[in-house]
């Protein structure tokens, strides 16, 4: 395991697994798990991971809870695991892209996203990685199945920020704005930052997926079951319903003024997707 420790900028330690930039077209994905303050649901979240993929990345985003020493304790010889500690909390969006920089630099075509809190399924991860591999040019997203321990609140809330989300797209086919899970052409997911004065907290994963649709890359939807734990169970929520649905609200207003510009675009886009599915259909 290699441990690299930095604020937002700097050459990491020693990388086990460098993959070969093979020209474009190449597939070069990662498990990325970014981590504030998620206790031993990490460890747990990080040895289910390995156990589904050969290269793991966790991003500590400025936690107090002694995580990096907890994971070089517990993976001391593991070369498929790294870890990127940042020096303050700064959210999920600037560790999720500080990552990313940084495997694209190393040569890194795609990024499976996954929450560290538990609550992702992992065996789920060769299936998204097959996928991806299957359409590069796609984004991933999963879609949430959720059980008898998902908070309503949490469920049927959701569904304001997915009709927005999917009205700022025009209906490109976006399951679930919200649902951290999924795999990440490296490539339109920088640029989607690059364009963007928000995408560092709660706002990142609905942001990320409108941005990259923006840019014209397809999304496909495959189903994920989502499992909540309780605090006695370890579970850990750093969800603040009043803070981050007032930024998921300033975000949806900024993405409305985009929308509008965009919607010459997006409808003739839209028109020319309709017009192929349609020729396709018609039988021969």
């Amino acid at each position: 395991m290699s441990i690299h420790t930095g604020n937002v900028t700097g050459r990491c330690g020693r990388i086990e697994a460098v993959p070969s930039r093979n020209g474009p077209g190449h597939f070069t994905p990662l498990v990325m798990i970014p981590s504030y303050n998620t206790g031993k649901k990490l460890f747990e979240t990080v040895l289910a991971a390995r156990c589904f993929w050969s290269t793991v990345w966790v991003v500590v985003d400025g936690s107090t809870d002694h995580s990096p020493e907890t994971l070089a304790s517990a993976f001391p010889f593991d070369p498929g695991l790294r870890v990127i500690v940042l020096s303050r909390n700064r959210g999920k969006g600037v560790a999720i892209r500080y990552g990313a920089e940084e495997a694209s630099r190393l040569g890194f075509s795609h990024v499976l996203a996954m929450d560290a809190d538990g609550q992702h399924p992992a065996r789920l991860i060769p299936e998204f990685m097959d996928c991806a591999r299957s359409h590069p040019d796609s984004l991933i997203l999963g879609r949430p199945i959720f059980d008898v321990t998902a908070p309503p609140l949490r469920v049927h809330g959701r569904k304001i920020s997915n009709w927005f989300a999917n009205l700022e797209t025009l209906w490109a086919g976006m399951g679930d704005s919200l649902f951290g899970f999924r795999v990440y052409p490296i490539g339109p997911l920088l640029e989607a930052f690059k364009k963007s004065p928000g995408m560092r907290g709660f706002d990142f994963d609905p942001e990320a997926a409108v941005r990259i649709s923006w840019s014209g890359t397809p999304m496909i939807n495959l189903e994920a079951p989502v499992t909540y734990f309780s605090q006695s169970e370890g579970g850990v929520s750093h969800f603040r319903y009043f803070r981050d649905n007032v930024l998921l609200t300033w975000m949806h207003i900024r993405l409305i003024f985009g929308f509008l510009l965009r919607f010459p675009m997006l409808l003739w886009r839209r028109t020319k997707s309709f017009s192929r599915s349609k020729m396709r259909s018609r039988p021969t």
